[in-house]
């Protein structure tokens, strides 16, 4: 180590090395008392003070989110947010990014993905029961090496996710999959999972009580994923794919040893909390956990299991290997402990103790390696006040509208639409996920709009579904992320579900661009606004930035994942055609929308337009109509109209059910039938019930028109029409094709 109070040699490369700026290095040493830090110290500094793991660009406008409901037990600030879904039940969720591992190295960065979520998940107490994820790819199509790796990247990504998620017997149950040419240079994976666990049963990551033991369990700590959060916390270049070493590499079957030892534990009375090692490894999860109540701690590091000769207090502090846990153990407990992770085969060790010093004294082979106060550095991150600057391409882009377009026929566009990768079923993604492993999913990927599980212990099913149009926030950061909000919602109220709360991963570009960071800015503002008109508060989240290649961001993508819940798992509400001779129902004004619309991405190859102001009434009301018909019985379906319009709706519930519809659809212009009108939805209900419906909906003020009845050979919307067999055959061969073309 070097000594105190005399700088490290080449100090001015090591602080490059590790993001550290000259300014953060003066409150070092004001957190050090004038002493400089040796490289154990800097490494720590520099993982606790990363992009990656103190949102020091975002803190700013993270504030102020709605975080609060009568249903929230644990908001953000845990492993996982919390709400309580009655008999004395709670659902643990969270969705987090792997972006950066997972373009350096698909497989391995979007297992690891998974596998870190489900370790928030079971940390707190759960046992995971339901994985989706949201992923963003580039430009598949076409022969150019950028189309190739992108295909390339796709199937190694989907393959890592099935792999750990199906290995550690976790349903995957939707998700969703998009595509644009500013993801090219950085992919977006966005990992989500939930799990059940009993209301009073639920453990936090926290370290108290001077002489409870700190003690290791789960997989040695080795080299790999040294320096992740740091390297998380930068944008791309050319030779980004050096940082292969930083990018961890996971074992499912350990992690599944790990889960099952851990659920054994949390049904005794032996820990006082408990952390995953994830990001930062040992340095973020020992800092956080005392820095939650104003503990101290010491630890050995020799004393942490190894995986590799020759490793350091560095190492140790920064690796970010993976199925790792640190726990704060009652003292005499510690046997009881290493029997049962013993049972699982797992390492388990006790590495130190909780003191009521407040500060941090790593130790190795008895010997002080770093002393520090924890406080700041888990506390007192830097808060930064970034520039913020509107967009300039905003001018050009909101300034048209769909009619500044050549005129396309409407047969032509709809054939265009309905072969579009965005549009067509991802069948290919999600078979290689198990879906039904646990028996209980009730409405699995593929089936349109929300995802759904049953509650075995009290009948009732929660409902979820990720969302995000990043074309929208591209226009309209703050009308394209409040919109995710309302999407996510809708989907989920589809099922007969109320929407309760959201979990967010907001990925953006280089904050040190101050359009970037205006996109940042106005997203969070959408979002804050969404959730409270719409009362889903925000319980957990991950803030993912610095996705940017040579220079080019990615569009603005905060991803939304909603959870609600159905009382009855009986009344899990379908999106597909259920009956021939039902009537469709279509609710909502069809207005003409076109802004951010995939109409004039497949068309015309642009994203231009403006978001309209939004209805939350309109929005709620239409959610009410659904969940209360729904619950009288007066549903056989019900599909929200989103991308590509009525049009590509009523083909999605057709191409499903294999049951075809004509339809007949007031909307104005006739390119309408694609428009993206906000709050719109089409109900199938039995010919005796449309009265029903139709009452229902005009209490609430909601506009109804009976478009057409459900049967045939042909899917037929005005004056656009193709048989039923092929529109099948696009909707769910053309993903396929596309991805495959090169094996």
């Amino acid at each position: 180590m070097s000594q105190p109070n005399k700088p490290i040699e080449d100090l001015d490369e090591v602080l490059k090395n590790h993001k550290l700026t000259p300014p953060e290095y003066e409150d070092i040493l004001r957190i050090l008392e004038g002493r400089h830090p040796n490289i154990v110290e800097i490494g720590i500094f520099s993982a606790m003070w990363s992009e990656h793991c103190s949102y020091k660009s975002s803190t700013k406008y993270l504030r102020g989110f709605p975080t609060e409901a009568p249903w929230v037990i644990q908001g953000p600030g845990e492993n996982a947010g919390v709400i309580d879904i009655g008999d004395g039940m709670a659902a643990v969720f969270k969705m987090e990014s792997h972006n950066h591992p997972s373009f350096i190295e698909p497989f391995q960065g979007a297992a690891t993905g998974v596998g870190g979520i489900l370790r928030d998940i079971f940390t707190m107490g759960a046992r995971p029961v339901a994985n989706m994820n949201a992923l963003r790819f580039g430009t598949v199509k076409g022969d150019s090496d950028i189309a190739k790796y992108q295909r390339h990247l796709v199937r190694g990504v989907v393959d890592g996710i099935g792999s750990y998620g199906n290995c550690m017997g976790v349903p995957t149950i939707g998700g969703e999959v998009s595509f644009d040419e500013s993801y090219n240079g950085n992919i977006l994976v966005n990992a989500f999972s939930l799990g059940l666990v009993k209301s009073d049963e639920i453990f936090l990551g926290v370290a108290s009580g001077v002489g409870n033991s700190v003690m290791y369990v789960g997989s040695k700590t080795g080299r790999d994923g040294l320096g992740g959060a740091v390297m998380s916390s930068d944008s791309f270049t050319e030779e980004s794919k050096s940082l292969r070493p930083t990018v961890q590499v996971g074992d499912p079957f350990t992690e599944k040893l790990l889960l099952e030892a851990c659920l054994e534990l949390f049904k005794t009375d032996h820990i006082v909390g408990i952390q995953d090692m994830g990001a930062a490894g040992l340095t973020s999860s020992a800092f956080e956990m005392a820095g939650k109540t104003g503990a101290g701690l010491i630890m050995h590091l020799d004393k942490v299991p190894a995986r590799e000769e020759g490793m350091t207090p560095y190492d140790f502090m920064l690796s970010e290997s993976q199925e790792r846990m640190l726990i704060c153990a009652k003292k005499g407990r510690e046997q009881e402990i290493i029997d049962i992770f013993e049972r699982w085969e797992l390492d388990v060790a006790v590495i130190g103790e909780v003191t009521d010093t407040a500060r941090m004294e790593l130790m190795w082979h008895g010997e002080p390696c770093a002393n520090m106060p924890i406080a700041p550095v888990s506390e007192e991150a830097p808060v930064l006040d970034r520039p913020v600057a509107r967009p300039s391409y905003l001018d050009e882009v909101n300034g048209k509208s769909v009619t500044d377009y050549k005129a396309v026929a409407d047969q032509e566009a709809y054939e265009t639409l309905l072969s579009n990768i965005e549009v067509s079923d991802k069948a290919w993604v999600y078979n290689q996920y198990d879906s039904m492993v646990q028996t209980n999913t009730t409405k699995a990927p593929g089936s349109l709009d929300a995802s759904s599980i049953r509650i075995k212990e009290n009948g009732k099913a929660l409902a979820m579904s990720s969302d995000c149009n990043p074309r929208y926030c591209y226009i309209d950061p703050y009308k394209g992320a409040a919109l995710a909000v309302v999407e996510s919602g809708r989907n989920v109220a589809m099922s007969g579900a109320r929407p309760l709360s959201i979990t967010d991963c907001l990925n953006f570009g280089n904050p040190e661009n101050p359009e970037v960071m205006w996109q940042f800015a106005q997203s969070c503002e959408g979002i804050k606004e969404a959730c409270l008109a719409l009362t889903t508060p925000v319980v957990s989240g991950n803030v993912s930035l610095y996705n940017e290649t040579n220079g080019v961001s990615v569009f603005p993508t905060p991803a939304i994942a909603m959870v609600g819940l159905n009382e009855d798992e009986n009344k899990v509400l379908p999106s597909s055609f259920q009956k021939d001779d039902s009537a469709v129902l279509m609710v909502g004004k069809t207005k003409g929308e076109f802004g951010g619309s995939l109409y004039i991405k497949a068309l015309h190859g642009e994203t231009a337009g403006s978001l309209p102001e939004f209805n939350y009434q309109a929005e709620l009301a239409l959610w009410e109509l659904v969940i209360e018909a729904n619950k009288k019985g007066l549903l056989h379906a019900a599909k929200d109209v989103n991308v590509g319009g009525v049009a590509l709706a009523l083909s999605k519930m057709a191409a499903v059910s294999s049951k075809g519809i004509v339809a007949t659809v007031e909307v104005g212009e006739s390119r309408n039938i694609f428009d993206e009108s906000q709050s719109r939805a089409l109900l199938e209900v039995s010919q005796g019930n449309v009265a029903a419906v139709e009452g229902m909906a005009k209490s609430l003020g909601l506009p109804t028109q009976v478009i057409g009845r459900v049967g045939g050979t042909l899917v037929k919307v005005n004056d656009v029409e193709m048989p039923l067999s092929k529109v099948k055959d696009i909707y769910f061969g053309t993903f396929a094709k596309t991805i495959e073309q090169d094996i």
